[in-house]
């Protein structure tokens, strides 16, 4: 047993012999921490207010199992459902964003920028207004859409030279104009309640969310984080340029291959559940490279980041008008436009320095 003792010599923890290591960054780790904390203040608030209003220590006695009468059901059938696909979603799209975003080294590079979330949106809707689709068919629909749209931009990038970060940029920018065209087009040709039904999912919501569509996105977490952490090595040679990454032993494209399926199954299942939510795959790398100062895609962070982010706007979309609770879709499509703008004044602050 000695043999297996975990040690930290230079920010790196190793077992005895050397035979397994893994390089931590305590910034990150303290970061991660700080963002744990949050997603649990979040949670309990979350979990607590309404029109069944509970103490902090009353929800968690009920998560316990010690709670007043009642407060179970409302916490495990109501509340905590959509909590937890709250969190994992925005996981899922947090670790999607910091791996398009560091295949296609820009900040723009995030999967509902270039398309493939939309293509999970034309998927859907295809279910909603033309097929009449339960939600089995609706969240099949969202991810063949996604990995469809996938294969063609990458197709394209292929045959127009490779598929490096910028063309798959421009390229997936041009799908996603045409793919939100073509959900237009499909909601003028089915009825009005079709259509209302249609777009109140593609604002993205999380309301009705029960324990069905948590476990579908749980299971691909569980599956997909860590296919995506350990090609994080790959991914970090892509970022120095595909030249560098292929001197240094890596197969660009079958690496970016795998990479992309990764990202657009994360993206495809998040919005399968939720819709298509703007702006939380954006934003969530960017804003957890600012908060650890690292080098990287920083999958384990943005995915801290992408959860808060969804959790805490789905709280501020139900609390801030509480008479007639917000679609989260909403809520982070205010949240990034802000960041957005905050962004292009930051990058014109330093400009003028």
């Amino acid at each position: 047993m000695s043999g297996r003792r975990v040690e930290l010599r230079g920010g790196v923890i190793r077992l005895r012999g050397d035979r397994i290591s893994l390089r931590v960054d305590p910034r990150s780790m303290v970061v991660g921490g700080i963002l744990l904390v949050l997603a649990a203040v979040v949670g309990v608030f979350a979990i607590g207010t309404g029109d069944f209003e509970l103490s902090v220590g009353e929800v968690l006695d009920t998560i316990v199992g010690n709670g007043p009468p009642g407060a179970d059901v409302i916490i495990s059938e109501l509340r905590l459902p959509r909590l937890l696909d709250a969190l994992f979603c925005g996981a899922a799209l947090g670790v999607a964003g910091a791996i398009f975003q560091s295949l296609t080294r820009n900040p723009l590079g995030s999967p509902d920028v270039i398309g493939f979330t939309q293509g999970a949106a034309v998927g859907a809707v295809l279910q909603i207004a033309v097929f009449g689709g339960g939600t089995l068919a609706i969240a099949g629909g969202a991810v063949f859409g996604g990995f469809a749209v996938a294969a063609a931009v990458m197709l394209l990038a292929q045959r127009a030279g490779g598929t490096q970060g910028y063309r798959i940029v421009l390229i997936g920018i041009g799908f996603s104009t045409l793919l939100a065209s073509t959900t237009a087009f499909l909601l003028t040709k089915v009825s009005l309640e079709t259509s209302q039904s249609a777009r109140l999912w593609l604002v993205g919501s999380l309301n009705g969310r029960g324990w069905e569509h948590v476990v579908p996105v749980g299971i691909a977490l569980a599956v997909l984080v860590p296919c995506a952490l350990v090609a994080g090595r790959s991914l970090r040679m892509l970022e120095m340029g595909d030249d560098t990454a292929a001197a240094l032993g890596v197969s660009t494209e079958r690496s970016r291959l795998a990479l992309v399926a990764v990202g657009v199954a994360l993206a495809a299942v998040a919005t399968a559940s939720t819709g298509p939510v703007a702006f939380v795959a954006l934003a969530a790398p960017q804003l957890a490279r600012r908060l650890t100062g690292a080098t990287g895609p920083g999958l384990i962070p943005s995915a801290l980041m992408g959860g808060l982010l969804l959790a805490a706007s789905d709280l501020a979309a139900q609390r801030v008008f509480p008479s007639t609770p917000l679609p989260v879709g909403v809520m982070t499509g205010a949240v990034g436009g802000v960041y957005l703008m905050w962004l292009l004044f930051n990058e014109w602050h330093q400009r003028r320095r």
